[in-house]
């Protein structure tokens, strides 16, 4: 009995010396160990960093033990609580591997084992791989996320894209138009040019024509589109927006 005894106060010594600060004795009464003897706490990190403030840890562990009587020939009382940020089954998971592991190592002083072994299972558990865990699975849910593609939508670009949409469709309004309302008294036609770049393209697109501006068309010159004057009905629509958008900077030049 003697020699247990001085191999456990050995131990309780060494252990005072490496872990200081983090090392301290606790009644039993708030041990959670169904024992009088003398019990001890330890306060365990998932980093060993000197420097760093134990306050600041976003987990902390306390693992508490006594020497039963035939310590180390025997398993010490185990008990693992949580300082900060470790739920209860994980608890009971590091409880269940810390005694299975004082089993393993009996015949020797194993106290020092274990806090080892606690401090591993803390760091890798909650830790640094914890965190990089963690960045994974964060970047597979940012991969989940439909991406919108193409050009934002701003005020400069509707307004492009609607002038040429008009200009199409005054294009294709002006092919389907009826030859009674392309008719002049004089029998005299206008090309596809003419009559598209008299801005009556447009507003036929927009649907701005009255019935009287519509009955006076009927007085306008015919529409020829049979001429050559463009390749192709991009040709026209690029001709009538260029030139459209020449006056506008004139207009604006001679308003300044």
């Amino acid at each position: 009995m003697t020699d247990y005894l001085q191999e456990q106060e050995m131990e309780i010594e060494a252990l005072e010396a490496i872990l200081m600060d983090e090392f301290r004795e606790i009644h039993s009464g708030e041990s959670g160990l169904n024992t009088s003897k003398p019990c001890y706490h330890i306060t365990i990190s998932p980093q060993d960093d000197d420097d760093e403030d134990l306050s600041s840890m976003p987990v902390q562990l306390g693992l508490i033990f006594s020497h039963t009587e035939r310590y180390p020939d025997e398993p010490p009382l185990i008990n693992v609580r949580s300082i900060r940020g470790i739920p209860n089954e994980d608890l009971r998971n590091l409880k269940e591997l810390l005694e299975q592991e004082a089993i393993e190592n009996l015949g020797m002083a194993m106290v020092y084992t274990l806090v080892t072994s606690a401090k591993e299972w803390l760091s890798g558990r909650f830790g640094q791989d914890g965190a990089v865990e963690s960045i994974v699975d964060d970047d597979a849910a940012k991969d989940e996320v439909i991406v919108p593609h193409g050009e934002p939508v701003t005020v400069e670009t509707f307004l492009a894209w609607r002038e040429r949409y008009e200009a199409e469709i005054a294009l294709q309004r002006a092919k389907l138009m009826p030859d009674s309302a392309l008719v002049t008294t004089k029998e005299k036609k206008l090309t596809g040019r003419q009559w598209f770049e008299s801005g009556r393209a447009v507003a036929a697109a927009r649907g701005t024509l009255t019935s009287k501006e519509e009955s006076d068309e009927e007085e306008e010159d015919d529409i020829d589109f049979d001429d050559d004057d463009f390749e192709d009905d991009e040709d026209m629509l690029e001709h009538y927006l260029a030139e459209k958008s020449e006056n506008s900077s004139s207009h604006s030049k001679m308003a300044a």
